[in-house]
Parts: C-alpha cells; structure tokens; sequence
C-alpha cells in the first residue's frame, strides 16, 4: 500500500474524527445538563399530597442551610441542596423571615419559599401543645377570639359521648388527656365545638389498635394508659427517655409503690385553685396516694402514647433528671439519692 496515500487518506478524515469527537462531548455536556436538571427540577416539587398543615418556627438571624434543614426534618422538602441553590438562584438569601409558619408537605419549594421571605406568618391557628392542661385549652382558644362562654360548653364531654376516641372514658372524666396537641386553622364560622372535634379526631388517630392493646398486655385499661402517658409527658422531654421512665412507673405499680411524680402533685394543686406546690395534698399527690391519679394531667404526644404502650424491658425502680438535660435511672433509693445529690442540685431546690 502506499504510504503517502494512506497519510493523505489520515489527514482528510481527521476533521470529521474531530467534529464527531467534540459533538459527542457536547452531546454528553447537554445530557448531564439535562440530567442534573431534571433532578434539581423533581426535588422542587412537593413532598407529598398531604395537605395537613405543619407549624415551623423559623427562629430569629436563621441561616438558609438552617432552615433547609429544619424543613427537611419537618419532610416539608424533598432536598436541603434544591432549597438552597433554588434559593441562591434567586438572590432570596437574605429575604427569609423569622416567624411561625403553617406550611403543607403539599407546597413546591417556590411556595414554601414564597411563604417565608413575604412573612406569611399564620395567625388564623388554634394550637395545642403537648402537655396542655384543660384550663390551658381553655385559654388558648379564648386567646383566640372565642367567647368565653362558648369554649366553656365546647368542653362538655357530653356532647361527645359518641367519638370513638372517647369509647373508654370513665362517663365522671372530662377531656384531660384526650385533646390531641396539634394546630386547626379556624375561619369567621369556626366554632369552638368544630375545633374541640377536630383535636378528638386526631387523639382517634393515635389511639390505634396497636397502642390500646400495648395497653391493655401492661395490664392497663386505655384511661389509664392515657393516664401514664400523660404523667410521662410531663416528666421528660427526650423520647428515648420515655420508654425506660414508662417501664419505672409501671414496675412501682405492679410492686404497690408509690409512684412519687411531681408533676402530678403540682397538677392537683392547680385544679384547685392554689399556687404550684409539691406539698399539696390531693387525690393526685402520687407521694402520699398509691396507685394512679384519677385521671390524665395534660395532653399525650405520640411519643408518650408508644412509651405507655410499650415500656423499656429495663428494671429501673428511681429515675432524676438532671441540670445537664439527662435522666440519671437507678434499682436502689441509695443509687438514687447519690445521682440526685450529684445531678440535681438546682433543679430538685
């Protein structure tokens, strides 16, 4: 063959070898492009369908990886990257509010964003916390533009003597420990009575098959299995703390001794009209009254409901929780005496 031909022949095709080179790269730039986008495009749009609404609290000076992590947590977004490069994109950095907000897992990212740098802080929500007491309900709804009166009659467990959340209420209890903590929005013709239903129907929700017979296998009827978890509410905060306090109060039930909760002393002081007070004496000073109170002391979180239902398989008898936030458990009164000595010292003063 010859070699100057074929030289020749090399140098004629190597335009088109060039040409087809760089379009393939171009077309797997446009591609990754195009991939890159679509992805970034999908984790824009909304979680979910749900339309229940979430309440954020955006706290004050919060910087955007911040609050893209707190939706996050929340499952408000799909992606805290999408969030933050949507947000950068659009030069919004510094246009994030701090306030409460009613968001939707519904929502795209660009309506959630809309909703937090225009300062659309909701304010047409009534909101129970976990914990609230009745009287704390009470306020909170008359707080809320309700007539006293009419938040008065809401509360008669009498007009809900047919809701399943209900079926298990001693007919001499009222609503303590039934009203589920969550956030309705209320309009011009929401009636406290709506709202009381709507929190009975979110305490059915929790109440399910799963947790009454949690219940009952702790040889509890579901009134006081609400009752425990509502005690437990009150005495800690960290979930994983719940299950192993839940396991120290059942065992001093089953072992007649008193459960000694301070909550539930304090509890008793203020339905009746006195100051806080952990030397009140009343069928709810669990120091001096073996046994359960006679009824829940506020509200129960799912959380709490779980840990009443399915305590630790621990043998703890004593638990303190200490200034550093921790709950220091123990078997002994001497073990107990010695961690409150060394954990509480100004908590338990």
């Amino acid at each position: 063959m010859n070699k100057s031909k074929t030289t020749i022949t090399k140098a004629r095709n190597w335009p088109r070898i060039f040409i087809v080179a760089i379009t393939l790269i171009i077309l797997l730039g446009v591609g990754s492009v195009v991939v890159v986008r679509t992805y970034y495009n999908n984790n824009l749009k909304p979680v979910s369908g749900n339309q229940k609404l979430l309440i954020v609290e955006i706290p004050l000076g919060s910087s955007v990886k911040a609050v893209a992590k707190l939706l996050k947590m929340d499952g408000l977004i799909r992606s805290e990257w999408a969030f933050e490069l949507y947000i950068h994109d659009h030069n919004l950095g510094d246009s994030i509010q701090a306030g409460t907000y009613a968001l939707r897992p519904s929502q795209s990212v660009a309506e959630i964003i809309s909703d937090i740098t225009q300062g659309k802080v909701k304010t047409d929500l009534v909101t129970i916390i976990p914990g609230s007491r009745i009287d704390e309900v009470r306020k909170v709804f008359v707080e809320d533009g309700f007539k006293g009166s009419d938040v008065e009659k809401s509360l008669n467990p009498s007009l809900y003597k047919n809701h399943p959340a209900l079926v298990d209420k001693p007919t001499d209890a009222n609503l303590e420990g039934y009203l589920y903590p969550e956030s309705f929005q209320k309009t011009d013709t929401t009636k406290p009575q709506d709202l009381i239903t709507k929190f009975l129907d979110e305490m059915q929700k929790h109440l399910t098959p799963e947790i009454r017979n949690g219940f009952v296998a702790q040889g509890l009827t579901v009134h006081q299995g609400i009752t425990v978890a509502s005690i437990i509410e009150q005495e800690v905060s960290n979930t994983a703390d719940k299950a192993k306090v839940a396991q120290v109060f059942l065992k001093r039930l089953r072992s007649n001794i008193a459960l000694e909760s301070d909550p539930t002393i304090i509890y008793g002081a203020i339905i009746s009209g006195q100051p806080p007070s952990l030397t009140y004496d009343s069928a709810y000073n669990t120091y001096k009254h073996a046994g359960l109170p006679p009824g829940p002391i506020g509200n129960v979180s799912e959380s709490s409901l779980q840990a009443a239902a399915h305590p630790a398989d621990t043998d703890w008898l004593y638990f303190v929780s200490g200034d550093d936030g921790v709950t220091y458990f123990s078997r002994t009164l001497a073990e107990h005496q010695a961690l409150t000595a060394q954990h509480c010292k100004k908590l338990c003063n």
